[in-house]
């Protein structure tokens, strides 16, 4: 039964990392109202809310050290975002939940991660098909990914032409996040990534480095198993083992921020 009360104040917690920035709020006693979509957008609107990428709740878990439900900034609960997971692990700390190491689960099934000064480490989920279509590689790191190729990637117009292919067929109905790659040497690769849900750049995505990664890898742009990922917002490594026709032992590895905390109402 939901607890939360008209004008209940609720705090929050803004973090960022590589910034790609969320709003996170201690759910485990289940007050949020997880339907209430206007809500969840609002909190992340920029020019009328908290602002961010995306909300995320932090709730008990039986089997796990806690659980993450990740929530685009449209409002609606969507799939894996790994620097959203890396940035949960600090809020967790930060709560007294867990110490350097920490198991928890989220919509795509569990994580481990690890904390070192500022740099947080996430193992994202086997990544099992790497398929070419529609004129890009496609993959899925826990979202769904497009990686296209990119030579002029600072010109590049990625809200028209992430747009364009996220809402084209056959990504139209569930939509999919669409990222660009320059190579710059066989270990690092500049990025830039139209998110699904935002419905726009964001400066940093966790789970499209990942894809971008296994893609140059399988795409043999690189024999590299260690790259650096140059988003708009930082830096971010990702580590893995390519098995077969898989990758397995995946970690995406970067920096994570507190930035402020606050409290909202329920009629904000």
């Amino acid at each position: 039964m939901l607890i939360f009360a008209t004008c209940m104040p609720v705090n929050f917690f803004k973090y960022q990392a590589t910034g790609n920035d969320f709003v996170i709020i201690d759910n485990r006693k289940n007050f949020f109202n997880k339907n209430d979509t206007k809500l969840i957008a609002r909190l992340c609107d920029r020019r009328f809310g908290i602002g961010a990428d995306g909300l995320i709740l932090l709730e008990s878990s039986s089997d796990f050290d806690f659980k993450m439900i990740y929530f685009n900034a449209d409002g609606r609960e969507s799939s894996m975002c790994g620097n959203g997971g890396r940035c949960i692990v600090a809020f967790a700390r930060r709560l007294g939940i867990i110490k350097d190491t920490t198991i928890f689960t989220a919509i795509d099934g569990p994580h481990e991660a690890k904390i070192e000064a500022s740099q947080i480490s996430l193992k994202m989920q086997d990544v099992k098909s790497v398929e070419n279509k529609a004129g890009g590689i496609i993959l899925d790191t826990g979202s769904p990914h497009y990686v296209s190729m990119c030579k002029d990637l600072d010109n590049l117009n990625v809200q028209i032409e992430g747009s364009k292919i996220r809402n084209t067929s056959p990504f139209l109905e569930d939509g999919i996040n669409v990222n660009f790659v320059d190579p710059i040497d066989s270990e690092n690769f500049a990025i830039r990534t139209y998110e699904r849900g935002v419905e726009g750049e964001t400066l940093s995505c966790g789970t499209g480095a990942t894809a971008v990664a296994i893609a140059m890898h399988a795409s043999q742009k690189t024999n590299r198993n260690c790259i650096t990922l140059q988003t708009q917002g930082g830096d971010l490594e990702v580590q893995f083992r390519s098995k077969d026709a898989s990758y397995v032992d995946v970690w995406l590895r970067g920096s994570v921020r507190y930035v402020y905390e606050g409290t909202f109402e329920n009629n904000f």
